[in-house]
This record gives structure tokens, sequence and C-alpha cells, in this order.
């Protein structure tokens, strides 16, 4: 009989190889998925893919030596916040390689329309997102796991231990603010 989930994820904490070569296949199909959707409307060319999305984020993930894991659902969350990481790294390099080059990096699904987003954008929502973090952190965490993971509102109130409502309330809070400071960051 296999180990229980979270059990696997909590002896990553020590680093064991074993356990970290027994993780990746039980977590790989969602973690391609979570960076499937955090790469949609990737140019063509990028150097970064799917695959490699995921053994980034992974690798990350299973450094992290002082980490608690929770359940299944924090880890996914983690690895949203991984992938937000490295993705806003990319788009950095990209900008400063290109001073902005105009091809779309990424799109973001906000629960209506897809819509294309920039490197100059990305690193504009990234910046808002971190004022956010400093005025409501929970309100940061869910747009992150909506927008970078993907997740659904089931999914993040699981993760930040909140109810679905608090999730949806938290949503519509988040993106008024962060559509005001993306406004005052154009002007």
């Amino acid at each position: 009989m296999s180990q229980p989930f979270t059990e696997l994820l909590n002896d990553l904490t020590g680093g064991n190889r074993t356990v970290v070569d027994a993780v990746l296949p039980r977590v790989y199909d969602e973690l391609k998925s979570l960076a499937r959707r955090s790469l949609n409307g990737e140019r063509a060319n990028h150097t970064l893919d799917t695959t490699a999305l995921v053994h980034e984020a992974y690798e990350k993930l299973v450094q992290q030596d002082r980490m608690t894991w929770q359940n299944r659902a924090h880890f996914m969350g983690v690895a949203a916040l991984s992938m937000r990481r490295i993705l806003i790294n990319y788009a950095k390099k990209r900008q400063a390689q290109k001073r902005g080059g105009g091809a779309p990096v990424a799109t973001f699904e906000d629960g209506m329309a897809p819509r294309s987003i920039r490197a100059e954008e990305l690193i504009d929502l990234n910046d808002a997102l971190e004022q956010l973090e400093e005025i409501n952190e929970r309100q940061s965490r869910v747009v992150v796991y909506r927008f970078f993971g993907g997740l659904t509102q089931e999914e993040i109130a699981t993760i930040l231990d909140v109810s679905v409502s608090t999730v949806q309330r938290d949503w519509r809070l988040a993106r008024a603010w962060l559509s005001r400071a993306l406004q005052h960051a154009d002007s």
C-alpha cells in the first residue's frame, strides 16, 4: 500500500531523494496543468515550456527544507506561487534584453475572458500584487492562486482555510484594487 500523500509531503522536508522521486509522479499531471494555464498564450518560441516550468518549480518546491506541508492543496498553492516567481523572473529578464519587445508573455483567465498580457504588464501586475500583499496578504494570495495557478475558489478556500464566500469577496476587492493600481501605473 502506498504512503498517504500528506505524509510523503512531510517527508520532503528532509530532502530525502527517494521521497522527492516518489512525490513527483503523484502530482506531475496537476503541476503540468497548472503550468499549462500559467503559460497559456505564451509566444511559440519561448525558452520556457510547460515541462520546463514544472521541473523548475518542482525543484524549488522540494528544496523548501523548512516547509510544513498541510495537504495537496497547500502544495499546489505553493507551486502556483513558485511558478509566478519564475514567470516574473523570465519577464524581467526578457524586458531587460528586449526592452519590452511587445510580444505577449502569458494569458490569464480572470473567470470571464482570457486576456493577453505583455512582459511590461506582467511586471506591473507583480508590482501591484506586492503592494496589495502589504495591505492585505490574503487578497494578494487569492489573485495569485487564480491568475497564476488557475485554482478554483474552493481550492483557494482550502489552502487559505477560509470560506468560499470569503474567497469570493477577497477576489472582488482585490480585482477592484488592482484595477485602480494598474491604471495609476499606466499614467
